[in-house]
């Protein structure tokens, strides 16, 4: 498994919805970009999803993480966030759609869960 980074592509489950990360520290870095912690994909903004309708709301926000933190690596107290992370979008139908990473944003660095 692969820490994520500050560039990594996470995305809801309609593929085109772009979670917009931003690193909650910045004491650890792979080869310079900042290694993302617990908490950092939780509420944060999606872009992109196509998942629209009358009655049907796209994903915009990304709610709690369902998975994918390191049990080992801990960052100033903080979980790592592994290439496996997955949570929840408050897109339709609520507490059904899940975000993903597409990419961890660095391939130098492989731990253990």
């Amino acid at each position: 498994m692969r820490p994520l980074t500050e560039t990594a592509i996470l995305c809801c489950d309609h593929q085109a919805g772009l979670v917009a990360i931003v690193p909650g520290q910045s004491l650890v870095r792979i080869a310079g970009l900042r290694v993302l912690v617990e908490s950092d994909p939780q509420g944060k903004g999606i872009a992109g999803c196509p998942n629209a309708g009358p009655t049907i709301k796209p994903c915009t926000t990304t709610t709690s993480v369902t998975a994918g933190y390191s049990a080992l690596v801990r960052v100033d107290g903080r979980r790592l966030c592994l290439d496996t992370i997955t949570g929840l979008t408050d897109g339709t139908p609520p507490g059904a759609v899940k975000y993903a990473v597409r990419a961890p944003g660095q391939a130098l660095v492989e731990c253990a869960a």
